[in-house]
């Protein structure tokens, strides 16, 4: 499997971090073992001395596709969730400053933390739903698709112009304005529509 990841998706989040509004989706990856394991905690990088949280929304492939158009993109996923993109910001900085990749700072091990996948059936529309990261209990995050700068069957569409979309990908869809730095003994919750969908601790 493999990880995609949008960045700049929404306004603000663009606004915070001082970026460009981008002309066309930002895409990176992470490998399959940025996966964090499921009951095990977050472990800071020696790396970095400054690791942000993103929640973003997050879809599975669940069909094999390629140049898929945005009207048939429904059709390659029926399961959606929270996951977090730990990125290591001071490195990813530095990076940037140097017009280097960022996977270093994106794609190292256990950055990616996937919550319990659901029906998207169960939602009348996955245009209007909202998400959000609590840390020890603080909302600190919370997003809603529809400020999206692209949806997602945009998304599934664009990406599969590059990448061939294959069963179990997941695609990361960007996060929404408040990342923020992950301290030793935090505790982070997903929701999606108040659905507690995942729960990590941060060593």
């Amino acid at each position: 499997m493999k990880i995609i990841c949008i960045g700049r998706n929404y306004t603000n989040h663009i606004v915070e971090l001082h970026n460009e509004k981008p002309s066309e989706p930002v895409v990176f990856l992470k490998p399959d073992s940025a996966i964090l394991l499921k009951q095990h905690p977050f472990v800071i990088p020696e790396f970095s001395n400054d690791v942000h949280h993103e929640i973003e929304l997050i879809v599975k492939i669940s069909k094999v596709g390629k140049y898929i158009e945005p009207k048939f993109a429904h059709k390659y996923y029926d399961e959606i969730s929270v996951g977090i993109d730990f990125t290591a910001r001071d490195l990813q900085e530095k990076l940037k400053s140097k017009g280097l990749p960022w996977e270093k700072a994106k794609a190292f091990d256990g950055s990616a933390v996937l919550g319990d996948f659901l029906p998207k059936s169960q939602f009348s529309s996955l245009e209007n739903i909202t998400f959000e990261l609590l840390k020890n209990g603080k909302s600190v995050q919370k997003g809603y698709s529809s400020l999206m700068l692209w949806k997602i069957d945009e998304l599934v569409s664009y990406v599969s112009q590059f990448f061939t979309l294959k069963i179990g990908d997941v695609i990361f869809t960007g996060t929404p304005e408040g990342v923020a730095a992950v301290n030793q003994d935090d505790v982070l919750e997903g929701f999606l529509e108040g659905q507690q969908l995942f729960r990590i601790q941060v060593k």
